[in-house]
């Protein structure tokens, strides 16, 4: 396994779409701080040029962050079906092939977010009107988004490994974490005892905490782990053994 994850991992670094990916993603950042910094020099009235807000646009962006995570992904999950046989045809298992790919890229991809974190603090308490404890409840609310996003990096992990093509993968994204929580509370709301099971679907726990951080009230929440930690075990187990019997042609 160790002699494959080196060679995943060799060609993980020379592939163009990892640069420009985190290029891009940070690139975004340094933007949007940029538009708010000299919109607030050119008009002292502007109400938006500050710390509070500049952050509340990135707790906004856990589906952008997904599509980052997507783009992370398909380094070593695109068209790479060909080496993929040729890799099983040499003797390397499939869950191998499965745990090493999806590894490696979550690294690189939990990199890239550690590093965005801290340009978006520095970029937002230095360019901004900084506000008290806007950077503690930020580093709160990101901690609470951590599980939800990471589970939807595993869902994209699985679904390119079965694959299943990125028009449909996106639109999964766009129904698990923008309407699901909508969904659920339409089905489930006449039923006693499940009325509330809306409170942990992705898009609620999302859009929560976006508006608790937007009134400055976000607290450390078990949900999103809850939620997070059930769909990451699930949809980890049902790919793994998916792939394990998948047919590569």
């Amino acid at each position: 396994m160790i002699n494959y994850i080196k060679s995943e991992h060799y060609r993980l670094l020379r592939k163009k779409g990892l640069y420009v990916t985190s290029v891009i993603g940070l690139a975004l950042i340094v933007a949007a701080a940029a538009v708010l910094y000299f919109t607030q020099n050119a008009d002292p009235d502007f109400p938006y040029g500050t710390s509070l807000f500049f952050y509340s646009n990135v707790i906004g962006s856990g589906l952008l962050l997904m599509i980052i995570g997507l783009l992370f992904n398909l380094t070593l999950t695109g068209k790479d079906t060909a080496i993929v046989k040729q890799s099983i045809s040499f003797g390397v298992s499939r869950n191998t092939i499965f745990w090493s790919k999806l590894m490696l890229t979550f690294i690189y991809f939990l990199l890239i977010c550690v590093m965005g974190l801290a340009l978006t603090i520095v970029l937002g308490e230095r360019l901004l009107i900084s506000e008290d404890q806007s950077v503690m409840n930020f580093l709160i609310a990101s901690l609470n988004m951590v599980p939800i996003v990471v589970s939807g990096f595993f869902l994209i992990h699985v679904l390119k490994m079965l694959k299943v093509g990125d028009v449909y993968i996106l639109i999964m994204l766009l129904f698990l974490f923008l309407f699901s929580g909508d969904l659920v509370r339409i089905l489930f709301q006449s039923i006693s005892g499940m009325n509330e099971l809306y409170t942990f679907a992705p898009s609620t726990l999302l859009n929560e905490n976006l508006m608790s951080f937007m009134a400055q009230d976000v607290q450390s929440e078990y949900r999103p782990w809850l939620t997070g930690i059930v769909m990451s075990v699930i949809v980890l187990l049902i790919g793994s053994r998916r792939f394990a019997k998948q047919e590569i042609h």
